[in-house]
C-alpha cells in the first residue's frame, strides 16, 4: 500500500512493545487492523462485532507481550490471539463451524464445465473456443474511483466463512500454505481446496465485472466514433 511504513524486525518490535512505544503500537495497529477485521469477520455475525474482536485481541497484545517467547513470528502470535477471540464469540452466537470437512456447497465444481472442451475433443479439458479468460484492461476511471476495489471488498464478504478466512490469511495477510493450516487446524489438502475456491470465486465476480467495463468502454469508443 503506498505510504505504508515497513516494520521493524520481530526482535526490535517486541522490545519497543514491551518498554510501552507508543509509536511502535500505533505501527502494527494501522498494518495489521485491516486483516485482522476482514480475518475476524469470518467468526462471527456482525461487523461491530468484529471490531470488538479487533480491540479485545489488542489489549491482550498489550497484556501479554511480556510474556511472548519468538516460537513464531509476532504477526503470527498475534493473529492466533485473534483467531481465538472469534473463535470465542463466534461460539456464543453459534456461528463458527469446524474446519476440517468442506462443506456441501463447496463440493461443486469452481469453474462451469461449459467454459471447457468436451471429452473426446481434441484438447480435452482445455478452455472452449470464447469461453476462455479475457485479457483484462480496466479504465483509468474505474480504477480512479475504487469500484474495483469496491468490488472485491464485496466479493469477499459473500464468500462462505471458511473460503473468506483462508483467502484472507493467504492474500491478505501474505501467510504461507504451512501457517494457515497451523492456524485453523486444517490438513494442506483442505486449504488448498478452500484456497482454490475462494480465488476462482473473487476472479469470476473480478472477470464478469471487467467484461462489462469493457464492452462500457467500447461502446463510448463506438460512440466517439460516430460523432
Amino acid at each position: 500500500m503506498a505510504g505504508a511504513r515497513e516494520l521493524p524486525p520481530d526482535e526490535a518490535l517486541v522490545e519497543r512493545l514491551r518498554d510501552g512505544d507508543e509509536e511502535a503500537f500505533a505501527l502494527v495497529l494501522d498494518t495489521w487492523s485491516g486483516g485482522m477485521l476482514q480475518l475476524a469477520m469470518s467468526f462471527v455475525s456482525t461487523k461491530a462485532t468484529a471490531e470488538e474482536v479487533v480491540q479485545d485481541t489488542w489489549l491482550a497484545v498489550i497484556k501479554g507481550i511480556s510474556d511472548f517467547e519468538g516460537r513464531s513470528a509476532l504477526k503470527t502470535w498475534v493473529f492466533r490471539i485473534l483467531i481465538n477471540t472469534a473463535k470465542g464469540r463466534g461460539a456464543k452466537e453459534s456461528r463458527t463451524v469446524p474446519f476440517a470437512s468442506l462443506l456441501p456447497e463447496e463440493e461443486g465444481p469452481t469453474v462451469e464445465a461449459s467454459r471447457f472442451r468436451d471429452p473426446g475433443e481434441r484438447h480435452a479439458g482445455h478452455w472452449a473456443i470464447g469461453r476462455e479468460p479475457r485479457n483484462w484492461h480496466i479504465p483509468e476511471d474505474y480504477v480512479l474511483r475504487g469500484e474495483v476495489r469496491e468490488l472485491i471488498g464485496q466479493a469477499l464478504d459473500e464468500l462462505p466463512s471458511r473460503l473468506r478466512t483462508v483467502v484472507t490469511l493467504r492474500d491478505l495477510a501474505g501467510y504461507g500454505s504451512e501457517e494457515v493450516c497451523s492456524l485453523l487446524g486444517i490438513s494442506p489438502g483442505n486449504q488448498r481446496v478452500l484456497l482454490h475456491r475462494a480465488r476462482a470465486t473473487l476472479r469470476r465476480r473480478l472477470e464478469d465485472y471487467l467484461s462489462d467495463a469493457h464492452d462500457v468502454a467500447g461502446a463510448r469508443g463506438d460512440d466517439r466514433e460516430l460523432c
